[in-house]
């Protein structure tokens, strides 16, 4: 059974910082890309970071040169490294991996609110 767990959100400051993690079981995690979303109340979900097999990443513009990505394998571990949070950051946060033929999985949301 495949499951990821995502965590780490929470109630921080202008431009403090958080660590988003999301473990991945029951799948084989090195072969999937993984991605981070957010969906904040009244808004469309939007890709926010993306890693491929490869390690090669990408961002949105609105967090470019503010959030990393990073996935470890051993560990079956995707993170999502946040800094100079702002406001407008405030979402719901949730990981997909994709795999070939077309498999997707999700996990839960986790809150991360910033405040001004």
């Amino acid at each position: 059974q495949v499951q990821l767990v995502a965590s780490g959100g929470g109630l921080v400051q202008s431009g403090g910082s958080l660590r988003l993690s999301c473990a991945a079981s029951g799948l084989a995690f090195s072969t999937y890309a993984m991605t981070w979303v957010r969906q904040a109340p009244g808004k469309r979900r939007e890709l926010c970071a993306s890693i491929t097999t490869g390690g090669i990443t990408d961002y949105d513009d609105s967090v470019k040169g503010r959030f990393t990505i990073s996935r470890d394998n051993p560990k079956n571990t995707v993170y999502l490294q946040m800094d100079s949070l702002k406001p407008e950051d405030t979402a719901v946060y949730s990981c997909n991996a994709r795999g070939y033929g077309g498999l997707s999985y999700w996990s839960q949301g986790t809150q991360v609110t910033v405040s001004s």
